[in-house]
């Protein structure tokens, strides 16, 4: 297939819509206008109208049955997922939890909760769980967002941000981040009385930047009491020394939650489960928005499980590190920019992302274009296997000798 084939390819799917939307701008959802001339359009909310959906990456499935490809010739790099898998231990106590499954789980997660707040040296009223911590992103939502209200977001910060900032018809406001990093600074000083929530993810997705101790502290100090600061902290537990936000909870800080998840060191992401950590006042105001229920049984049995087993841990930072090593000192090989990262994912300036995604896409390497965020002329590879990471290398570099007008001017 060659670069004429691959264009044609980009411009058949929906490659091009990506390429020309923008992230973090509400923009006109692509129904017909038949739909949204129908009765049912006219009574729902009218932000609904420009709310466009949030797109994750390929399931390997999809790409099989579109491409006529095995499930097993297939790689995802598109998601950072565990390539390792979830912790045997995790698997064990799922299994045994499957055979009272015809019980409701505890809507309270009691014994999750206490294993999440022993771990920090909280109490379990400081913990909230969510069906992933996107949930919890939305109860944080429902608790503080009114028509009008202001959410402050890094420009390339987690496109469920401002998803969810427009589903409640609230104004985003996308600070610039220069370098890919959080402005801390630039983001304190556009506070304004209607800024409600801000949401600093570090290390970031999909950049992979990390903002230090100093700069939070720095910022921290000149956030009012009226601003929640939300800390998504999904990919923390890969860094070295990670920034103490959880120390703010400690001081009593009341418009604090630090965001964390089972999906990716611990290899959980199909079971969708992730929690919450702030001062006893606003975990309790944001329980009052959760769902009974909303952390099933499976998921809180194999996230204790996961959230002990230490050694599951270990091995995944360490396979991360060398394999982010390796794909970073290949980019550089091929005189690829990329951004350094803490994270288990790098981001690299390829040309035209969309047709590098379509390209490695239809060879079963699936990545992540990066043209909703923005960043048109990039792709974030999740780190994998040695094995896996060599291939994804292998399959871009032959890529980009045949079809030099994707490489980086």
């Amino acid at each position: 297939m060659d670069g004429r084939e691959f264009r044609s390819l980009l411009h058949s799917r929906d490659g091009l819509r990506q390429r020309r939307g923008l992230a973090f701008r509400p923009r006109r959802a692509l129904v017909s206008a038949s739909l949204m001339s129908s009765s049912i359009w006219n009574l729902a909310n009218s932000q609904l109208r420009d709310l466009v959906s949030y797109e994750p990456g390929k399931p390997v499935e999809d790409v099989a049955r579109e491409l006529g490809l095995k499930p097993s010739d297939i790689i995802k790099l598109a998601s950072n997922e565990n390539p390792l898998g979830p912790s045997p231990k995790a698997l064990a106590a799922m299994h045994e939890a499957l055979e009272r499954v015809h019980f409701y789980p505890d809507g309270g997660g009691f014994y999750l909760r206490e294993a999440i707040a022993a771990q920090f040296g909280f109490q379990r009223e400081n913990v909230i769980l969510g069906n992933g911590s996107n949930e919890i992103i939305e109860f944080i939502g429902h608790a503080f967002l009114r028509p009008g209200d202001e959410v402050i977001t890094a420009r390339h910060a987690f496109a469920v941000y401002a998803l969810m900032a427009t589903l409640f018809d609230a104004r985003v406001i996308e600070v610039p981040d220069p370098g890919f990093c959080h402005d801390l600074d630039a983001m304190a000083a556009a506070i304004t009385p209607r800024t409600r929530e801000i949401f600093i993810t570090n290390p970031n997705n999909p950049t992979g930047t990390l903002v230090s101790q100093g700069e939070i502290d720095r910022f921290m100090d000149r956030v009012p009491d009226h601003v929640v600061v939300v800390f998504d902290e999904a990919y923390y537990e890969f860094v070295e020394n990670p920034p103490d936000t959880l120390k703010y909870i400690r001081q009593g800080r009341e418009n604090v939650v630090v965001l964390r998840t089972f999906s990716k060191i611990q290899g959980l992401a199909g079971l969708r489960i992730g929690y919450g950590l702030g001062a006893k006042s606003i975990i309790s105001v944001l329980q009052k928005t959760r769902q009974p229920f909303n952390a099933n049984s499976i998921a809180q049995a194999g996230a204790i499980a996961g959230l002990l087993d230490l050694e599951h841990q270990r091995k995944t930072r360490e396979l991360t590190h060398k394999g982010r090593a390796y794909l970073e000192e290949q980019f550089a090989l091929m005189g690829l920019e990329y951004v350094p990262s803490h994270a288990n994912f790098v981001l690299v300036k390829v040309g035209d992302g969309n047709e590098v995604f379509h390209a490695l896409m239809a060879k079963g390497v699936i990545v992540r274009a990066m043209a909703s965020y923005q960043l048109p002329e990039w792709i974030r590879v999740t780190v994998g296997t040695d094995a896996q990471n060599r291939r994804f290398v292998a399959e871009l570099q032959e890529l980009l000798a045949r079809n030099p007008v994707t490489a980086t001017a």
